[in-house]
């Protein structure tokens, strides 16, 4: 091994020496100084102090103080938290675009109320006494608080913050000048320069204490004091340092260590020994132990292997050996199966258990070191989509869980707002569990139950036919459990949820195959004494997407415009196919809801994957229920309500519904009349955000 100690490299390597406040507080160098360190040593509005608790101190205009708890100076990104256990004293004087950093934020409304209020998930207290002796509570303004009772309450102003919750005063800012982040990804060393310019400039130079990546891990930096004050490194002496830059640094000593051995690992190495010579006979399975004798060199003996008892008949002696295997076999095979039954119904009972558990709790929030640690460190993908990647996770020993991590968010983030605040109050067995978030600085993750068999578009959209293996009866029951969730969001929570984008890919199978929907990214909220919502823009899957929602012409939208897309996905259960598909041999059957409308309405069965009578009438009953809710005009569509007692009755009670493909005639006169004389019962209201 060599050894070699770092140079002085001049005065202002010196004065601007990499510090720390405390030993697991943050680097602080440039653009970062410490108060008595020069100018020239960081970027100015960058000054950081040290309390006598040994906490970085960041001090921004108006005199705001924070911790500084982790400084990224690739990404170029502070994270900081209020040392306040009231934040909201220091609300009032917080300035922080006058600083030099940039940061995400939320706006929320604070509330004087004359009276205590129970916590909701939507209002939250302030646990300290703020301008008044009344308790004061705070909500994000994007949260709907139509159910809330405030009539003892008075808003007394609105803030915009740089946190997700008000009583978490940790965040995340980022800087964009100095523009150190490339410089420092490559392992050099960004500098002020010492010149008169008006606007500080910086340059880039090599960093021995960064060249470790970019040196083949051919040098070492010694973690710890040795000799000297400056930094020590090393070297194992076969290995070539001709492309490392040694010109600061000089050779102290060469040292011969135990082979393999690391400075900067648990200094863990092995070593032999060469008596007694025991090896040989241990690789033969034999015993090696010293003889019982008065030598005065200690002797070893290796005893043999127990030798074999008296000879036997060998045609006796081969059928008592596969006896005893074909029994010990049978009974392997039955205790595995009933190990396995056991572990299964074990694991369905935990895993029952725990949901059971988070029925009567909000969803948990979740840090992002929480996020890699549950995930493995984002190990086992499972899927992508528009909105983010989906990861397995597991919350304990028997619970797994789905994992969203979100990316590219718009404005403030209105998907994980509309997920979180609208899964949080949903608990229904056919709509997926939402267990908990992830809400760290610009990080955003969504945590759900685990489905195993994954979403219903792998079993009626697959090339070899998978969806025939489950057979008629459990695709009807497949559509009855989303029936009734979409039932329980129109009519079975506090408000009424609109979904918005029903799909086969955001209907996920469990175990036994039953049916949750998942993705309330595009869901909205309404009271449920009233019908519909007012939007500026249409939302959702194209093919699924109900009339209303691209043209008000055809009604407004409302709870109907989900029994649509409902509609629609239940078509192409019974077709397994897509409903538009321009590959298919008979151009008849290119639009397929059209093509089997006219087959019923002809009066002809429906042969599609039918096996037995019964076949035949769930793939009718199905049929007649999808067209009746793919109707053009919303008004003529039925309840999901009514949805499923169509399900659950008998297929001869149905009739056909009109033709929703007639584009003349009788049946659109007829369409707009009723439309016009119920028109009023969907009063327009506005969208609650």
């Amino acid at each position: 091994m060599r050894l070699f100690a770092e140079i002085n490299g001049g005065s202002q390597d010196d004065e601007c020496k990499a510090s720390r406040c405390s030993h697991h507080g943050p680097v602080i160098r440039f653009p970062f100084r410490l108060k008595h360190q020069p100018e020239h040593c960081g970027y100015p509005e960058f000054e950081l102090s040290c309390s006598e608790e040994k906490r970085t101190i960041l001090e921004l205009p108006s005199s705001v103080i924070l911790w500084v708890k982790e400084i990224n100076y690739t990404s170029q990104e502070i994270f900081v938290q209020y040392p306040d256990d009231c934040l909201p004293r220091q609300i009032l004087n917080l300035n922080l675009p006058a600083s030099f950093f940039t940061y995400y934020t939320n706006d929320f409304s604070f509330f004087n109320c004359s009276e205590s209020k129970a916590e909701i998930y939507e209002l939250r207290s302030i646990p300290c006494s703020f301008l008044s002796s009344n308790p004061v509570y705070v909500a994000p303004s994007y949260y709907t608080l139509a159910g809330v009772n405030l009539s003892s309450c008075r808003k007394i102003f609105n803030a915009t913050l740089p946190f997700f919750y008000i009583n978490e005063g940790e965040f995340w800012m980022k800087w964009l000048k100095p523009m150190c982040g490339n410089c420092e990804a490559k392992g050099n060393k960004c500098q002020r320069k010492k010149n008169n310019s008006r606007e500080p400039e910086i340059n880039c130079s090599e960093d021995i204490t960064n060249q470790l990546s970019y040196a083949d891990n051919q040098l070492w930096s010694i973690p710890y004091s040795i000799l000297s004050s400056n930094p020590v490194y090393v070297a194992p002496s076969s290995y070539s340092l001709a492309e490392v830059n040694l010109s600061s640094c000089q050779k102290i000593f060469n040292a011969t260590l135990p082979d393999n051995y690391m400075f900067d690992h648990e200094r863990e190495f092995y070593m032999n020994w060469s008596k007694p010579m025991c090896g040989n006979c241990e690789a033969k399975g034999n015993k090696c132990q010293r003889k019982k004798n008065n030598s005065t060199e200690p002797e070893i003996e290796c005893i043999d292997k127990p030798a074999k008892g008296a000879p036997m008949d060998k045609m006796v002696l081969t059928e008592a050996i596969l006896g005893f295997l074909h029994f010990t076999f049978g009974i392997f095979i039955i205790f595995i199966v009933y190990r396995s039954n056991k572990l299964k119904r074990e694991h369905r009972v935990n895993i029952q258990k725990f949901l059971e558990d988070y029925r009567a709790l909000k969803p948990s929030r979740y840090s992002y070191a929480d996020i890699k640690k549950i995930t493995n460190n984002f190990k086992d993908k499972l899927g992508q989509g528009g909105y983010g990647t989906v990861y397995k996770g597991k919350l304990s020993n028997e619970v797994f869980v789905a994992v969203k991590i979100l990316d590219d968010f718009k404005g403030n983030g209105e998907d994980f707002i509309n997920e979180v605040g609208t899964m949080s109050t949903i608990h229904h067995v056919n709509v997926v569990r939402l267990l908990g978030f992830c809400a760290d600085g610009y990080k955003r993750a969504l945590i759900y139950e685990f489905l195993p068999n994954e979403s219903l578009d792998k079993f009626i959209f697959s090339a070899f036919g998978n969806n025939y293996s489950l057979g008629w009866h459990k695709l009807q029951d497949i559509v009855v459990g989303i029936a009734k969730g979409i039932e329980y969001l129109h009519q079975g929570c506090d408000q009424r949820i609109l979904h918005l984008d029903i799909k086969p890919h955001n209907i996920l199978l469990d175990h036994n195959f039953n049916p949750k929907i998942s993705d309330f990214g595009l869901a909205k909220l309404c009271s449920k004494e009233q019908s519909a919502v007012s939007m500026t823009a249409a939302r959702g899957t194209m093919g699924y997407i109900a009339p209303e929602m691209l043209s008000r012409n055809f009604g407004n939208v409302s709870s109907k415009s989900d029994v649509y897309s409902f509609g629609m996905l239940l078509i192409e259960m019974v077709g397994g196919r897509k409903n538009i598909d321009a590959t298919v041999e008979n151009t008849s059957q290119a639009y397929f809801p059209e093509w089997l409308y006219n087959h019923l309405d002809q009066e002809q069965e429906v042969h599609i994957r039918i096996e037995d009578e019964s076949d035949i009438k769930i793939a009718k009953k199905l049929s007649i229920i999808g067209l009746w809710c793919i109707q053009w005009y919303p008004i003529d569509r039925p309840s999901m309500k009514i949805v499923v007692g169509m399900l659950e009755g008998e297929e001869g009670n149905l009739v056909m519904p009109p033709n929703p493909f007639t584009s003349m005639g009788q049946t659109r006169t007829s369409v707009r009349r009723r439309k016009t004389s119920i028109q009023p019962e969907l009063t327009i209201i506005s969208e609650i955000e």
